[in-house]
Parts: C-alpha cells; structure tokens; sequence
C-alpha cells in the first residue's frame, strides 16, 4: 500500500510576519511587507527596496553565542524549524532519530558571511578572518546546526536550485518518506540576500523593479504595469510525516501532498524559455502523478515579473484550456516580493491555509489588467471559497520548474487558531 505524506507543522518567517498566525492574518488582510532598505546604505542603488524581516530576534531561537557561528539564512531555517515542530505538537526526542530528517534549499547560503569575511579581507589582511568562515559560509550548515542542535540523525541534505530550492526539497521529502526511509522530514528552504553585494548583483541583473516611490505598491504580478520583481527574504518550513505516524500520535493534519512534477527548460542559463512549454509539462505530470485533472486553486509563481508571469499564465491556460478561466489564482509575491529558495515554501504554506481556512489570499496591486494575463487572479480581496485541492508553482534560475498539488487529508483536521 502506498504510504501517504502529510504535513503537521508550519514555520513561517516572512516580511509580512513571523509565526503562522501572523502570516494568515496578512495574507488574508492583503498586507505587504514591502518597505524601503534599511539594513545597509541603498542611497546610491538603482533600486531602494526590498522585503526585510526586521522584526526577526535570533535570541528568541538560538542560543547568543551562536549567532555569530550561524549565518542568518541558518537562524532562518532553524527558527522556521522550531516555529514548525511547535506548531506540529510534536516532541522530536520521543522519536527514532534515524526516522526523521531534514532538508533545506537555499540559493545564497551563507553569503551575509562570506560578504562580512571578504571584507575584513580586503581593508585588515589574512590574519582578520575568522576560523569559522568555512562552516559559517558552507550551504549546508543550515541543515547541520539544525541536526546538530534537535539530535536529528536522518536523512540530512541541501538543494540549491535557485527559487525553486525550498519546494525541491519537500519534494525531496515527499520521496523519502514515500519510500520508507523516514517517518518523519523536515524541509523547506531560507535566503537572506538583502546584502549589499548580492543585493547589488540582483541590481546588476536589472530584474527588479525600480518603482521605489511607494514600496507596499511595487510587486505587482500579472497587473499590465509590472516592472520586475522585488528582492526579498524568507523561510519556509514545514513538518512532512507519514500519515499513519502523523495519526497514531494524534496530530492536527492540514493536507496531504498527492503528487509533484519536476522539469527543466534547457533553453538557456540566462533566462526562462518564453512560451512555459516545460511549466506546462510539469504541471501536467504533477497532476497524472496527484492522478486528478482539476485543481480548485493555483498559488502562482507570479513573481511580477514581465516575462515570468506571461509564460505562467500561457501555461496553466495550455493545461485546463477553457477550464483554467474558472480557477482562481493568486500570488503572495505581491505582498512579500520574492524571497528565493523560501516563496515556494509559503505558497505551499498559503495552499494549505487556503483548504483549511477557505479562503484565498488576494493578489495586491492589481489594477491594469493585461491583455495576455487575463485569468482570474482574485485581485486586491481576499475571497471566501471551499478549496480542497491547489496547485503550487515555482520556478528558478538555470531553468528549474517544480510544481506540486496539495488536498485535504481524511486524517483528523487542521484546527483553526487564528481567530
């Protein structure tokens, strides 16, 4: 019989809120994280904003002394962790720890580090840097300081797939559970690019909107005005489980996974192949491996980007054709930018607060419809309607399409504890 994934635990950490609460109560409210930089000097920059999370108090998670082990992007993952175990009820030393896992997907690592070290480098010589750098800058130290500090002794891996990062590694997930090689995996994906270097190199890139006049107004997918995306940060975290594991210790499920496709464009390292043909192929085996032909809801990559968000439009209308007019769809970038390896993340996040809490979070900023994105994309309200299956989109640099669809569990519910 095949063994069914679902997930139990939600760790949020975005701009527009800390905590899964917080996060459903902007989503839902339409409320944007989007603001003007302060973590470094932008006045000389082409583009002054960006997603910051600055309400976000390492201490809280981690223990003083390690913060200045741990690159932020690792405080990210680790405090997504805990926010996602404690929100699955569940006791991680009760448990075999060869059963349980983690993976995380970044895009940047530790490059806050590597930026700091380099530094110090350049203006104080060989002597200036620290002995930790290599552990501090490694991809994987996010994964090993989280296995290190929960006594996880799993499955342990990073994946580093550009946006698409944190949904591969659920992904990833999924597979090892599926397959029995664990009851339990933690996954998800972090970045904290708001740096001035690799801030810059996004700049350089000229991908990001410059309409730095009113930052809440900037993102806007699919709106006929869009300008590029804006650079933000993030983690996404959640608590995959084997359903029969997930029911014998009496946990809250908010879905299950039913099924992902993976593909990529080989077209070009540069940029996405225009027309989606490998989006719609993704979709297509997400929806033969979920084995359903519909879906009620689409939470879209919609980066607002004047390319992604055409092609992504194209291909859903090439999958459901008609059909694809009635689906609403929205997109959370336009409240919290684009956050890298986490965004697939909180949209898987998003989807299943979507089933559990029926409602879809609007698409903000939407006020010039465009010709070639003309589908329904629940523009500026939140709109109240049942959900029982969604369909997650994310793609990323080198050409990387993943899309996965999530649906309610016959398992005990999701409480509601937003209210």
């Amino acid at each position: 019989m095949d063994i069914k994934v679902v997930i139990t635990g939600l760790g949020v950490i975005s701009p527009n809120g800390i905590g899964k609460n917080n996060f459903v109560s902007a989503i839902k409210s339409g409320k944007s994280g989007i603001k003007k930089i302060t973590r470094f000097d932008a006045s000389e920059y082409p583009v002054k904003i960006a997603g910051e999370v600055n309400d976000f108090e390492p201490t809280t998670f981690i223990d003083r002394k390690d913060t200045k082990l741990i690159s932020r992007t690792a405080q990210f993952c680790y405090a997504g962790t805990k926010l996602a175990i404690e929100d699955a009820d569940l006791k991680i030393m009760n448990e075999d720890p060869y059963r349980v896992g983690i993976i995380f997907g970044t895009s940047t690592g530790g490059q806050e580090i590597h930026e700091q070290q380099l530094e110090n480098f350049y203006k104080k010589g060989i002597s200036s840097i620290s002995p930790f750098s290599p552990i501090s800058i490694n991809y994987n130290s996010a994964v090993g300081y989280t296995a290190a500090q929960l006594k996880i002794k799993g499955p342990n891996l990073t994946v580093s797939t550009g946006c698409t990062s944190g949904l591969n590694s659920i992904c990833l997930g999924f597979d090892f559970i599926r397959n029995n090689k664990a009851d339990i995996i933690i996954a998800g994906g972090a970045d904290c690019p708001i740096l001035p270097f690799t801030f810059n190199a996004f700049c350089s890139a000229r991908v990001l909107s410059k309409r730095n006049g009113n930052p809440e107004t900037t993102s806007r997918p699919f709106d006929k005005e869009r300008s590029g995306y804006v650079l933000s940060e993030g983690a996404g975290i959640v608590v995959l489980e084997n359903y029969e594991h997930a029911i014998r210790r009496n946990a809250n499920i908010y879905g299950e996974i039913l099924g992902y496709g993976i593909t990529n464009d080989g077209y070009s390292l540069l940029g996405m192949e225009p027309e989606g043909k490998e989006v719609v192929e993704s979709i297509k085996l997400t929806l033969e491996n979920a084995g359903i032909k519909e879906v009620d809801y689409i939470c879209a990559h919609g980066s607002s980007s004047v390319v992604a968000d055409k092609r992504e439009t194209k291909s859903i209308k090439e999958v459901f054709g008609e059909k694809a007019y009635s689906i609403p769809i929205s997109s959370i970038k336009s409240m919290i930018g684009q956050p890298l390896s986490s965004a697939g993340c909180l949209q898987l996040i998003t989807a299943l607060i979507a089933i559990n809490e029926n409602f879809i979070p609007p698409t903000i900023n939407y006020e010039y419809p465009d010709p070639e994105c003309d589908l329904d994309y629940v523009p500026n309200k939140y709109r109240e309607v049942k959900v029982n299956t969604a369909l997650i989109n994310s793609f990323g640099m080198g050409g990387n399409n993943v899309s996965i669809i999530v649906g309610k569990s016959n398992g005990r519910k999701y409480i509601n504890h937003s209210n």
